[in-house]
C-alpha cells in the first residue's frame, strides 16, 4: 500500500531518535514493521545514526525529558533514575581513566586505586556513628571525580569564582543548573558558607536540590535529607536553602547567592534588591544565570550595563566587552561584574555533545532557534503582545492552595477547560488544562499542559481521555485543522457535550487573539513562572495583512520547523469558551 509522505517523515523523526521499528509501526499504527527496514534502506536513514555510548544515550533522553514541562509521575520517576545513572556512569568512566593512568606511571600505585575516596575507609569505619548530613572528612581533593566531568565552559565558571559579581547569559541545555548545584554544595563543604538558591517558583528551585542530593550520593555515598539542607562541615554548619522570589523571610538569610533564570522572574528590580541584601557582605558572591527573553525585560539594562550608566555623565561614554569578547572565557566589565556568553555552539566546542545542532536548527525557524540557543534577546516591538503585560502572569503556582498536583483529582471536583492545538506539519501537539474563574476577582489559570508527539490521532484521544479521568471536564475546544479532525470526530463521540469545533478563518483568529489580548491586558490570567516557553509562544504572534491585503489577520511561525505558538493558541481555544463580552468591562489599549 501506499503511504503519504507525512507518515513517511514521522517514521524517519522516530527511527532518529532511536525508536525500535516495532514501537514506530505502533506508534503511526502501520500494519507491519517491514515498511520500516524498506525505508532504513532506500532512504540511508541508518547513515544519518551515529554511534553513542551508553551514557550519552542516557544524557539524550535526560535533556528530552528536562524538557517536558508538565511531567507524569513515570517521566519523574524515570528522570530521576536517569541522572542518577548517568552521574554514575561518569563518575565510574573517571575512575577507570584515572586508574589506568595510575597503573601505567607505576605498578607500586595500584593500592592507591579511587584515590578521590582516600577518606573512605575511615567514613565506612565511622558509619555506624555518622551525624546526618555530615560532610566533615571531606577535602578538595575529594572533589576531583566531580570536576572531572565538567566540560570546558563549566570550568570557566569554577575558575572565576574570585569575581564578587558573575552575570552569565546561556543556551538552553547546557548543564548550567546541574553545574551551580555542584558548585555550592563544593564551596560549602569546602568553606563552611551558607548557599541561597533564588528562582522564579519554589518548585525550579527545587531542581537544585534535586542535583545536589544526587552528587552528594553518586560521588561521595552520601544521603542528603532536610529542607532546607544543612550540612556539617569542618568549618562549621552550613545551610543551602532553595527559595522562591516571592518568599517572604527570604530577605532575612545571607550567604552566596545564585539567581537562575533571572530573565524570566517579574519584578527584576525587587528581585535583585533582594538578592543584594542577602549578599551585601563583601565576602559574599552572587551569581545569575539565565537564557535571554526579550529587550522589554527590566533585566536587560543590568546585563547591558546602562543600568550603572543610569544618572551618571562620566559613565556614558564607558564601553563595555563585546558580545564575542564575552564568549571567549568572560570580561571583567566597568561594572564589576564578570560577564560570561555560552551559546549552543560554544557548549559544542567545551565538549558538550548532547544535542544534534544541525537538527535543532531544522525544528525551530531562525529567530526561535538564535532565541533559545545563541543568547539573542527578542525584540517584542513588532508583537500583538509585549513582554511587560506577560511578565505579571508568571507566578509561584505553589500559591494555589486548592490545586494538588500530585493528588488522583489535582483540582477536585471543579470544571476545568481544556484546549487543544494539533500538529500540521510537525508531529506534535499540545494541550492546555485551564481552571476558569468562578468567583469574583479570581484569574484563569493554566494548570497542565502536554506535548505530544506524532501522528497517531488514537493516541491523543487516549491522553486526553486520560485528563478526563483526573478533572471534571466542561469543555474541549479543538482547532479541527489537519490530524484535529479525526481527534475532534473521536472526542465528539466520546464526550458530546463538551466538545465544541473551532474552525480557522480570519474572523475566527482575530476573535481568539482578540480575547488574549483582553485577558493578557486586564491581567486574568496565570500561569507558574517555571513555564517559559508560554510568555515566548505569545511573543511569536504578529499583526499582517491577508493576501487580498484587504483584510487584517494574524501570524506565528508554524510552518514545519517551528510550533512556538502551540501553547498560545492551545490556551486561546481554551478561554474563547468565555464569551467576548463577559461580565468584565473594561476598555483595551490594542486596535485593529
Amino acid at each position: 500500500m501506499a503511504y503519504s509522505p507525512e507518515i513517511r517523515e514521522a517514521a524517519k523523526r522516530l527511527y532518529l531518535r532511536r525508536h525500535t521499528p516495532d514501537e514506530i509501526r505502533d506508534e503511526l499504527k502501520l500494519p507491519n514493521n517491514r515498511v520500516i527496514y524498506y525505508w532504513a534502506d532506500k532512504y540511508a536513514w541508518r547513515d544519518l545514526l551515529r554511534e553513542e555510548e551508553v551514557d550519552d544515550a542516557i544524557a539524550r533522553r535526560v535533556v528530552l525529558l528536562v524538557d517536558i514541562q508538565e511531567k507524569s509521575g513515570m517521566q519523574i520517576k524515570e528522570l530521576d533514575m536517569l541522572i542518577e545513572k548517568h552521574v554514575k556512569l561518569k563518575k565510574q568512566r573517571v575512575q577507570q581513566e584515572r586508574q589506568t593512568q595510575g597503573n601505567n606511571e607505576s605498578q607500586g600505585d595500584s593500592g592507591n586505586k579511587g584515590s578521590g575516596k582516600g577518606s573512605s575507609k575511615g567514613q565506612s569505619e565511622k558509619k555506624g556513628h555518622k551525624r546526618k548530613n555530615d560532610v566533615s572528612h571531606l577535602t578538595a581533593e575529594d572533589f576531583s571525580d566531580w570536576y572531572a566531568t565538567l566540560f570546558e565552559y563549566q570550568k570557566t565558571m569554577h575558575d572565576n569564582l574570585h569575581q564578587r559579581i558573575r552575570n552569565i547569559l546561556k543556551s538552553r541545555q547546557i548543564g548550567a543548573t546541574y553545574y551551580f548545584a555542584g558548585e555550592a554544595f563544593e564551596q560549602s563543604v569546602l568553606t563552611g558558607d551558607p548557599q541561597i538558591f533564588l528562582s522564579a517558583s519554589r518548585a525550579q528551585a527545587e531542581v537544585f536540590r534535586t542535583y545536589i542530593v544526587k552528587i552528594a550520593q553518586e560521588f561521595f555515598d552520601i544521603e542528603l535529607s532536610g529542607n532546607p539542607i544543612v550540612l556539617h562541615t569542618a568549618h562549621g554548619d552550613a545551610e543551602l536553602r532553595f527559595l522562591s522570589n516571592n518568599s517572604k523571610t527570604a530577605q532575612s538569610y545571607h550567604g552566596h547567592v545564585y539567581v537562575d533564570e533571572y530573565f524570566w522572574i517579574g519584578k527584576f528590580d525587587e528581585l535583585n534588591k533582594l538578592a543584594s541584601a542577602m549578599a551585601t557582605h563583601k565576602n559574599w558572591r552572587k551569581t545569575y544565570f539565565s537564557t535571554p527573553s526579550t529587550k522589554a525585560h527590566p533585566a536587560y539594562t543590568f546585563w547591558t550595563g546602562d543600568h550603572w550608566r543610569r544618572g551618571k555623565s562620566e559613565r556614558e561614554s564607558v564601553e563595555f566587552p563585546s558580545f564575542i569578547e564575552y564568549q571567549d572565557n568572560g570580561r571583567l566589565c566597568p561594572d564589576k561584574q564578570w560577564r560570561y556568553v555560552v551559546t549552543i555552539e560554544d557548549a559544542l566546542r567545551g565538549g558538550c555533545e548532547l544535542f544534534d545542532i544541525d537538527e535543532l536548527r531544522d525544528e525551530y525557524n531562525d529567530d526561535d532557534f538564535k532565541n533559545l540557543f545563541m543568547c539573542i534577546f527578542i525584540d517584542d516591538a513588532d508583537s500583538v503582545f509585549k513582554f511587560s503585560d506577560l511578565e505579571p502572569c508568571s507566578i509561584d503556582a505553589d500559591h494555589w492552595t486548592d490545586y494538588k498536583p500530585n493528588k488522583p483529582r489535582p483540582f477536585g471536583n471543579r470544571e476545568v477547560w481544556l484546549g487543544y492545538d494539533p500538529s500540521r506539519t510537525r508531529d506534535n501537539a499540545t494541550l492546555v488544562v485551564i481552571a476558569p474563574p468562578i468567583n469574583e476577582g479570581e484569574k484563569f489559570r493554566v494548570l497542565e499542559k502536554h506535548a505530544w508527539r506524532g501522528l497517531n490521532f488514537s493516541h491523543h484521544v487516549s491522553e486526553i481521555q486520560k485528563i478526563y479521568g483526573r478533572y471534571n471536564v466542561t469543555y474541549i475546544g479543538v482547532d479541527t485543522t489537519g490530524i484535529g479532525a479525526g481527534v475532534f470526530d473521536s472526542i465528539q463521540t466520546l464526550y458530546p457535550r463538551e466538545a465544541t469545533a473551532i474552525h480557522y478563518s480570519v474572523g475566527s483568529k482575530t476573535r481568539l487573539v482578540l480575547k488574549m489580548v483582553d485577558i493578557i491586558e486586564s491581567r486574568r490570567i496565570s500561569w507558574d513562572a517555571s513555564h517559559t516557553d508560554i510568555p515566548m509562544s505569545f511573543l511569536a504572534i504578529r499583526k499582517t495583512n491577508t493576501p487580498t491585503g484587504n483584510n487584517v489577520t494574524f501570524k506565528a511561525g508554524r510552518d514545519q520547523t517551528t510550533g512556538h505558538a502551540d501553547v498560545f493558541f492551545a490556551i486561546s481555544h481554551a478561554v474563547i469558551n468565555e464569551p467576548l463580552n463577559h461580565a468584565h468591562k473594561r476598555k483595551s489599549t490594542w486596535s485593529m
